[in-house]
């Protein structure tokens, strides 16, 4: 590694004209002479680098070549006159898909301090002739699996019989300057170097010195452990051949340094050409697709991917003082955040970072001594907000944008137009948005949202814990990632617009569906997202799968879905008589197998089927609410206004009445019969003993909470299993379904004392030896509630029951309020809090008008 070592000094030598602006020197003017007529200029580079692409400018400065060549794919080459139209602003990237598959993709991505990207403006604003070098699309992604793994080389291709293990060169050139860290041995050599260094320097000296060391890596590492970059390095040899051709020597080629010592190697065109033979093929399309910071800090391959590119950005930018700008966004971000950061605190940290670079032998201050100075300054000593920092400026969330003229599928621009109507516009931070369905607008973005998810298009994520079912409020957590543009290609496949695109996917998707629960998601999905086209041929498959299903638990879990679309359909004015129909068909079938299905289980099953209970349950409640009568249509005679209407005789006011009363009148309404139907059901689950514990205590639970069931009949089913012939198991089992989850279980104990000294009872009479066995249900059983109830809760055991005919002054024994009957003192002074919060005056007591005041 001798030669090595000696490159590295010439880099290190060479590091700050690599930075600079630098004019066209004597020395520089013969450099450039000397390297058109060696050949074509190469200008090795490392992706993404702000110092690297500042040396390309003032290379291209001075050499004025007669053609830019940049490392990339062909098909890109119609696509760049894009990269000057005002419109277009890095972060930006290179698309490319298989028409085909457009799941086969790959990304070309560019920031605005990527060497490529300086080359590309530098040459349309010279009006200089640029093109793509690289391997084409149409071969790199055949060589692609569909989710982006290289394949193996193609048999024509030479294949090292031992393979080589991938080798950074930025790493090996650190380690031989005698650095632990590849990244700080870049930036001290490179990035970090002042824009004004040396002005008179030669802007090829970098270059060349590049070139000489990544020489020496390449005859000690060979390939460096990827193969097939012979195959791309031999078709840019030719693409060499064919543009000095046409332009003669004066080209300059920017490329990744790693692949200058191949580029200048002596091959032959047939060798060339044998190493391109039998490549595989797929028909490519390629359009320019809007970039983030964050995906540019994600490693992908040599050189792809850089861990702070809001920092890179900054130093690209920058034209002079980098750290006092730095620190000056850093104090504006947090000042954002409401945290005291003052014009002393800056100035302060700017001194510290500089003092850490000179301590540590550093030409600027890098990141990490801006990140410690930050720290110590402006943080206090806090690593909090350095995370916010970290991820709003180091990295930072800047989305690129590209012009309305760049090529995209039908599906994309459909896309497009209507996020513009709407008035969404992506974005890569993460946003909050509430929509409300009373209004045509949110309508019509919830619909959008919906569609696509149903296409895979996962812009939109319902925010949980945000508004409930059957409302009109959605809540929704938007944020744009640049994999959604392959997403919409290959959603393109299903249609032009977004619309259809949805509707054919539905379709497709309900003939495929082989699970009851799934077509009744798909569903509901339909609703959602407005496809009344797709409708039909789900609710046929629906009731397809519905009649040849007999598994009372599949019935179970597609019910809820169904429930929930009829009030979403409610919500959106949607047609849901055909739903509706297959809804009660399930239901009726369900409260007919459930019993049954109830016996018999295993723990595990048990506890699915007690899920199972709880949706169906919820389920049967909203379609009892959308199955009955109107109740804004409908009023009983006490609810009628007292005077007869215009032209109602007595006669017809009586006959009215009279049919009012009827027994056709007063019989059970659909929604009370399907209740009615339910509450049996659960009836025959809480009275079984062969039914498994927790499902009974569910049942006998959410008889309760229906008022379908006593508090006196509810303590003596509970009485019945935890009685002492109960096996503890099962007694432990029947609690947790009574009192488990997220049903409010823990404030009824609190509120009913009957039922928490059955539970104490029951508890301080477990055996020793079965303790043990019980207690891992209890601890998850009493671990829901939350603490202030667990707290209540061992407040009221300790101190034991309200004696009888204590009433409510016995203090000693437990919480006042806390009792069988009603404590009217508090309730007195809840009432007027309730006056205080509604805004209104308690109503005085009313006296009696005598009856000859009133007129």
């Amino acid at each position: 590694m001798t030669g090595t070592q000696a490159t590295t000094g010439a880099v290190a030598t060479a590091g700050p004209a690599v930075s600079g602006a630098v004019a066209t020197s004597p020395a520089t003017t013969g450099a450039v002479a000397t390297a058109f007529a060696a050949g074509p200029l190469l200008l090795g580079v490392r992706h993404h680098g702000p110092g690297s692409a500042r040396a390309v400018r003032a290379a291209l400065d001075a050499a004025r070549p007669a053609a830019v060549l940049i490392e990339g794919p062909p098909e890109g080459d119609a696509l760049l006159p894009l990269a000057a139209d005002p419109q277009m602003r890095p972060p930006v990237a290179l698309l490319a898909h298989a028409v085909d598959d457009p799941g086969r993709a790959a990304f070309w991505p560019l920031a605005e301090f990527s060497p490529e990207w300086v080359a590309i403006r530098w040459a349309l604003a010279h009006d200089v002739p640029v093109r793509f070098i690289d391997l084409p699309a149409t071969h790199s992604l055949a060589l692609k699996e569909p989710h982006g793994e290289e394949t193996a080389p193609a048999p024509e291709a030479p294949v090292d019989e031992e393979v080589t293990p991938a080798v950074d060169p930025i790493r090996a050139l650190a380690e031989t300057a005698g650095y632990d860290d590849p990244e700080r041995w870049w930036e001290d050599v490179v990035e970090h170097r002042s824009p004004a260094a040396d002005a008179t320097a030669d802007a090829l000296a970098p270059f060349a010195a590049l070139t000489e060391a990544m020489t020496a890596l390449r005859e000690a590492y060979g390939d460096g452990g990827h193969p097939r970059d012979a195959v791309r390095e031999a078709y840019m040899r030719i693409q060499l051949r064919t543009a000095r051709k046409e332009f003669g020597d004066g080209l300059a080629v920017v490329c990744g340094a790693w692949h200058v010592p191949a580029l200048a190697a002596r091959t032959t065109l047939a060798a060339d050409r044998a190493l391109l033979k039998g490549l595989p093929k797929v028909k490519a399309e390629m359009t320019w697709v809007p970039w983030t910071h964050r995906r540019l800090a994600r490693h992908s391959g040599y050189g792809a991917g850089i861990d702070s590119p809001g920092w890179y950005g900054h130093l690209f930018g920058a034209a002079d003082r980098p750290i006092e700008r730095w620190m000056t966004k850093v104090a504006g971000l947090l000042r954002e955040e409401d945290r005291p950061v003052s014009t002393a605190h800056v100035i302060e940290a700017v001194r510290l970072a500089e003092t850490l670079a000179a301590m540590r032998g550093r030409p600027l201050a890098g990141l990490s001594e801006t990140t410690d100075a930050v720290r110590a300054v402006m943080c206090e000593g806090s690593d909090v907000p350095l995370a916010l920092i970290q991820d709003r400026l180091v990295v930072g969330e800047t989305l690129g944008e590209v012009p309305d003229s760049a090529p995209a599928v039908p599906l994309q621009r459909d896309l497009t137009r209507t996020q513009r109507t709407l008035r969404l516009k992506p974005e890569a931070l993460e946003k909050e948005l509430g929509l409300d369905l009373r209004k045509e607008t949110d309508v019509a973005r919830s619909r959008l949202l919906h569609r696509l998810r149903l296409l895979g298009i996962g812009w939109g994520e319902p925010a949980a814990g945000r508004g409930s079912t059957g409302t009109f409020r959605e809540s929704w957590r938007l944020r744009w990632e640049p994999e959604l543009h392959v997403r919409v290609a290959e959603a393109g496949v299903w249609g032009t617009t977004v619309e259809t695109a949805a509707t054919a996917k539905a379709e497709s998707q309900a003939l495929g569906a082989t699970a009851l629960s799934e077509v009744t998601a798909l569903a509901e999905h339909c609703l959602l997202a407005d496809l009344p086209e797709a409708l039909p041929v789900v609710m046929k498959a629906l009731a397809d799968r519905a009649a040849l299903d007999a598994d009372v638990g599949h019935l179970a879990d597609a019910l809820p879905a169904l429930a929930r679309s009829l009030r979403y359909g409610d919500v959106r004015s949607t047609d849901t008589a055909a739903l509706a129909e297959v809804a009660a068909g399930l239901a009726e079938r369900i409260c007919v197998g459930l019993p049954p299905a109830c016996t018999g289980l295993d723990t595990d099953g048990a506890e699915a089927l007690r899920r199972q209970v709880d949706g169906v349950h919820s389920a049967i409640g909203l379609l009892a609410a959308g199955t009955g009568p109107a109740e804004a249509d409908t009023a009983t005679p006490a609810e009628t206004d007292a005077t007869p209407a215009e032209g109602e005789t007595d006669a017809t006011r009586a006959e009215a009445e009279a049919e009012a009363a009827s027994p056709a009148a007063t019989a059970p309404t659909p929604a009370q019969g399907l209740r009615d139907r339910w509450a049996t059901v659960l009836r025959k689950l809480a009275g079984r003993d062969t039914v498994a514990g927790i499902i009974r205590g569910r049942a006998t639970r959410l008889l309760l909470d229906d008022g379908r069931l006593t508090e006196d009949e509810a303590a003596r089913l509970m009485g019945l299993a935890l009685s002492p012939g109960t096996p503890p198991t099962d007694a432990a089992a029947w609690i947790e379904g009574f009192v488990g989850g997220a049903s409010g279980g823990g404030m009824l104990l609190v509120h009913d004392e009957r039922l928490l000294a059955l539970v104490d009872g029951w508890l301080s009479g477990v055996p020793a030896d079965t303790f043990t066995d019980v207690l891992p249900l209890l601890r998850r059983t009493f671990s829901a509630f939350e603490s202030g109830v667990r707290r209540t809760l061992g407040e009221l055991v300790r101190r034991g029951p309200v004696p009888e005919g204590a009433g409510h002054d016995a203090t000693d024994h437990a919480y006042p309020g806390f009792g069988p009957g009603l404590d009217t003192d508090r309730a007195d002074a809840v009432e007027q809090v309730l006056h205080l919060l509604l805004d209104r005056t308690p109503t005085a007591a009313v006296t009696p008008v005598p009856e000859e005041a009133t007129a």
